[in-house]
């Protein structure tokens, strides 16, 4: 069973990106060999929208939380509930503890993501991170550590399989 990780851009200048964006996700997994489970921090943008393309096509989440204060960065409302109603349907949850700071918990949460996963789906524009932890840093780390990239490009609507 492979595993599939996310990581990606929690906002676009341009919502309306987000449907091009979820036509692409939802080709890259329909191509898949069943059974394979998908793994997301369910972070705001890419990772929620792969998240629940993983549930709506019956295949395991699995979540790592990158610390146990994770739930107040979402805001109260509607983007809490979903992030809840998300995490609920998991399969298997990992929460991480010991990091120095917010931002390098998502970095660790991100690295993590990518040595448990066999592919990394990445929705990036491909700029560097704004941030520690950002995806850039992930997709980085993932290049350094020899994993298949499939890049999904929100700016370029471009789809690429990247290895280093």
């Amino acid at each position: 069973m492979i595993t599939v990780g996310v990581t990606g851009h929690q906002r676009l200048k341009n919502p309306n990106d987000w449907l091009w964006v979820r036509k692409k996700i939802a080709f890259v997994i329909g191509g898949l060999v069943r059974p394979w489970v998908g793994l997301s921090s369910l972070a705001i943008g890419a990772d929620q929208l792969f998240a629940s393309l993983v549930l709506e096509s019956h295949n395991p989440l699995k979540v790592i939380l990158p610390n146990d204060r994770y739930e107040e960065t979402f805001s109260l409302g509607p983007e809490r509930e979903r992030y809840r109603s998300l995490l609920k349907q998991a399969s298997e949850i990992q929460l991480l503890t010991g990091a120095p700071s917010k931002e390098e918990s998502y970095l660790q949460a991100g690295k993590l993501i990518v040595d448990q996963s066999d592919r990394l789906l990445a929705v990036w524009d491909g700029k560097p991170a704004w941030g520690v932890g950002g995806t850039g840093d992930i997709v980085a780390y993932a290049l350094a550590s020899g994993k298949q990239i499939i890049h999904i490009n929100p700016i370029s609507r471009q789809v690429h399989k990247k290895r280093s």
